[in-house]
């Protein structure tokens, strides 16, 4: 099943320090969906500071009936997001994100996405839990042009 519809938000701003994460959603408002048979996946940018909505991509109806098939392009879809929100995610999706450095994070149904925003935020700047600080210098090591912003700011050698 591939995707029937995408909104990417464009911003010129981004600096490169926003962490991605993604939502299994149906409603862009609640993570109420299993990774597997999700249809749709909202994706934000986060940081200590800001969470903006970068992009929302939507599936077909999709049922919980083991075909991995169908994990190929939401796994491609997610590539760079450090996390994924989900109400539940079978062990072959849990290996497959793992091996692509994306946390799946099993929340109740129903969960606001507002809620995990604010708490991730929070534990950003208090300072973050193993997984989110693995994933963090995960990204700083992705991203070639991390030095740019320090260099901007004065830092030298």
């Amino acid at each position: 099943m591939s995707i029937t519809r995408k909104l990417a938000v464009v911003d010129d701003n981004e600096d490169g320090t926003l962490l991605k994460v993604a939502f299994a959603t149906s409603d862009q408002i609640t993570v109420d969906q299993h990774f597997g048979s999700a249809h749709a996946f909202s994706i934000y940018g986060v940081n200590p500071e800001n969470a903006y909505l970068l992009e929302v991509s939507e599936f077909g109806d999709l049922k919980q009936d083991g075909n991995e098939d169908k994990l190929a392009e939401k796994l491609e879809m997610l590539r760079g997001c450090v996390a994924v929100y989900c109400r539940a995610c079978g062990a072959s999706a849990v290996r497959q994100l793992l091996v692509l450095g994306i946390q799946p994070v099993k929340v109740s149904d129903g969960t606001e996405i507002s809620e995990m925003l604010i708490n991730l935020q929070q534990e950003l700047r208090e300072g973050p839990s193993a997984w989110l600080a693995k994933a963090i210098r995960s990204q700083q090591h992705l991203n070639p042009n991390r030095f740019d912003t320090m260099e901007s700011e004065g830092w030298s050698e």
